[in-house]
């Protein structure tokens, strides 16, 4: 058996699966931050769709924007684990506030 086979397919693995060899565990962990911000949008995007504003109700969810930061937050982590060039960051802040007012279904006087 040559050994020149066993090369390319060392060399083929290596390469399709470097990520695993070559990242470190905090970007492992940042890896399985991205995968759960991922599930997270997923059941945001579900619940937003399913969501039955009650009209007896003063404030609801804002599922759109925990969609917009969970996206914003998704960004960055990709941005520092496979930064495109060397840029300021965007310092937009998250807005953290998901309350909205319900619109009065009572005309005003």
């Amino acid at each position: 058996m040559s050994v020149f086979p066993i090369r390319v397919l060392m060399l083929t693995v290596i390469a399709f699966h470097s990520d695993c060899f070559a990242a470190s565990e905090h970007e492992q962990q940042l890896s399985l931050l991205i995968r759960q911000l991922d599930t997270l949008d997923t059941l945001a995007q579900q619940a937003s769709r399913y969501e039955v504003p009650e009209s007896n109700t003063r404030y609801r969810f804002d599922y759109a924007r925990l969609i917009q930061d969970i996206q914003r937050i998704r960004q960055g982590v990709q941005g520092y684990l496979s930064p495109s060039r060397a840029q300021p960051r965007d310092p937009t802040e998250l807005v953290g506030d998901y309350r909205l007012d319900t619109p009065s279904v009572e005309p005003s006087p």
